[in-house]
C-alpha cells in the first residue's frame, strides 16, 4: 500500500500532465500571437499606384480596401494557378495528414503483399496542372538561323532531330541538361520544308521548300542520297509527307488533291489518291491499315492503305479551311483543327460510322488558325499550336478535354511562334520548334522514362 506522501505525488504529476497537455492544445490551434487594431481598421489603398494598375477592373476603382485588394491578388493567383493550390489550401491539408496517419499501416501490408517498381509515378496524369520544368533548348549547342521548320525525337534513341530554313540537319544527345550536338549536315541550296526520322531511326528524309527533289540522309553510312525525281509523280515541288509508323510507306500531299504513296524501301510510287478539292494534311493510323486525309473545304476522307480505295468520308463540323489532323496513338482519337483556330477531337469509331459526327471537345482557346496538333504516346496529352501568334501553344489533357492552366509560362514569352512541336518516346520530354532558331525543350516530370 502507497502511503499518502506517495499519492499526493502522483496526483500532483498527474495534473501537471493536464495542464501541460492543455498547454499543447493550444500551441496546435496556431492563434495569432497578438491582435493588431490597425489591421481591422478599413484602410483604403490607391489603385493608380504603377505597381497596382492591373488589378483595377474599371476607372471607377481608383481606391479599394485592403479586404477587397487581398480578394483580387487571390482571385489573380487562382487564374494564373488554375485553382487553389494544394499547399495553399489548409482544410484539405489538415485532412489530409489525418487520413495520411490512418492508412500508413494499411500502405505497410500492400508494400509487403506485392512486389514491382515502387519508384514509378501514379498510373494516369492529373488534370489542371501538369508538373514540368524548362531545360535549355535542345540544339543549345546549335540554333538554326532563322526558322526551324522541323523537331522530332529519335524513335529509339535519346536523341533530338532539328532542321529548318537554314538548309541545315542537325542531331543532338538528350541529357535535358547540355544537350551536346552530335552532328550537322548541310544541304546547300536547298531550304528544308520538313524532315523526318524512318521508322527503324537510320535514315533522315527531307524535302525542300521549291524542289521537286527530296533527300535521304543515311545515319550507318554517313551518305546523303538525292532522290531526284519519283517516276509517276507530275508535280512541281514535293514538300509535305507522312511516313506510316510500320515503316513500309511514305505519304507524299501534291497539289489539286492527289496523294501519292510511295514505298520507303524504294522510293518509287505505289500509287496515287485523289480527295475532292484540295488536300493540306493527312495521318496514318497506329496499325497502317488506313489513312486520314483533310481537305481544304474541311472534309476529312478515310482510305484503306491495302485496296487504296476511300472507306468513308465525314465533314469537321464548324470547319471553313482544314489545316492539320492527327491520330492517337492508340487510336481511339482523331484530332481536326481548321483555319478558324478551333481543334475538334473526334472519337474514331464515330468518324468510320458517320457523315456528320459530333465531336467530344472543341477546343476552342487557340484565336489564329491551327497550324499543328499532335499527340503524347500515351494518348494523355494533346498539344495544338498555331504559328500565326507568339504563345499559341496549347496542352490538352484527354481524360477530362481540359486545359493545363500551367502552360505555356504565365507572363514569361519564351515560345514565339511554334512551327513543330514532338513528345519523346516515352513523353519524359516535350519540345517546340519555333521561329527564333531554337528548339524549346520541357521535362515532363509525370513521366518517368524518356
Amino acid at each position: 500500500q502507497r502511503s499518502a506522501t506517495e499519492r499526493e505525488g502522483l496526483q500532483k504529476d498527474s495534473s501537471d500532465s493536464e495542464v501541460e497537455n492543455e498547454a499543447k492544445g493550444k500551441l496546435f490551434a496556431k492563434k495569432p500571437a497578438w491582435v493588431d487594431e490597425d489591421d481591422e481598421a478599413e484602410e483604403n489603398v490607391d489603385m493608380t499606384h504603377r505597381y497596382r494598375k492591373d488589378f483595377m477592373k474599371s476607372d471607377a476603382e481608383k481606391t479599394l480596401t485592403k479586404k477587397k485588394l487581398k480578394r483580387r491578388l487571390e482571385e489573380q493567383f487562382q487564374r494564373a494557378m488554375g485553382g487553389v493550390p494544394a499547399w495553399a489550401d489548409l482544410e484539405n491539408r489538415k485532412k489530409s495528414k489525418r487520413t495520411a496517419s490512418d492508412s500508413d499501416s494499411d500502405e505497410d501490408d500492400d508494400l509487403l503483399r506485392r512486389t514491382g517498381n515502387f519508384i514509378s509515378n501514379s498510373e494516369s496524369l492529373p488534370r489542371g496542372i501538369l508538373k514540368m520544368s524548362t531545360c535549355v533548348p535542345a540544339n543549345q549547342e546549335r540554333f538554326a538561323n532563322g526558322k526551324l521548320v522541323t523537331v522530332q525525337f529519335h524513335p529509339s534513341a535519346q536523341v533530338v532531330m532539328t532542321a529548318g530554313h537554314d538548309r541545315s540537319v542537325s542531331l543532338f544527345q538528350v541529357d535535358g541538361i547540355r544537350n551536346p550536338r552530335i552532328q550537322s549536315i548541310y544541304l546547300e541550296s536547298f531550304p528544308i520544308y520538313k524532315a523526318r526520322f524512318s521508322v527503324d531511326g537510320e535514315q533522315v528524309i527531307a524535302t525542300g521548300t521549291h524542289h521537286r527533289m527530296f533527300f535521304v540522309y543515311d545515319m550507318m553510312s554517313g551518305s546523303i542520297i538525292p532522290i531526284q525525281k519519283v517516276r509517276g509523280v507530275e508535280e512541281r515541288f514535293l514538300r509535305s509527307f507522312e511516313i506510316s509508323p510500320d515503316g513500309s510507306f511514305m505519304l507524299v500531299t501534291g497539289t489539286s488533291g492527289y496523294l501519292y504513296l510511295l514505298s520507303m524501301k524504294t522510293k518509287e510510287l505505289i500509287n496515287t489518291m485523289k480527295v475532292n478539292g484540295r488536300c493540306t494534311a493527312s495521318a496514318f493510323t497506329p496499325d497502317s491499315s488506313k489513312i486520314y486525309s483533310y481537305s481544304k473545304e474541311g472534309e476529312v476522307f478515310i482510305w484503306d492503305v491495302r485496296s487504296r480505295k476511300c472507306l468513308h468520308k465525314f465533314e469537321d463540323e464548324g470547319s471553313l479551311e482544314g489545316k492539320c489532323i492527327a491520330v492517337s496513338k492508340n487510336n481511339q482519337y482523331v484530332a481536326c483543327g481548321s483555319a478558324s483556330g478551333v481543334v475538334n477531337l473526334y472519337t474514331t469509331d464515330v468518324c468510320l460510322k458517320e457523315n456528320h459526327p459530333k465531336p467530344v471537345k472543341a477546343i476552342m482557346n487557340l484565336v489564329t488558325s491551327a497550324t499543328c496538333v499532335t499527340f503524347n504516346p500515351t494518348t494523355e496529352i494533346l498539344a495544338v499550336a498555331s504559328s500565326e501568334a507568339d504563345e499559341a501553344v496549347k496542352l490538352v489533357h484527354i481524360p477530362s478535354y481540359t486545359v493545363f492552366s500551367n502552360f505555356p509560362v504565365f507572363r514569361r514569352k519564351q515560345i514565339y511562334l511554334a512551327q513543330s512541336m514532338d513528345f519523346s518516346p516515352r513523353s519524359g520530354f516535350f519540345s517546340v520548334g519555333n521561329n527564333k532558331g531554337k528548339a524549346l525543350l520541357f521535362r515532363l516530370k509525370h513521366y518517368s522514362e524518356f
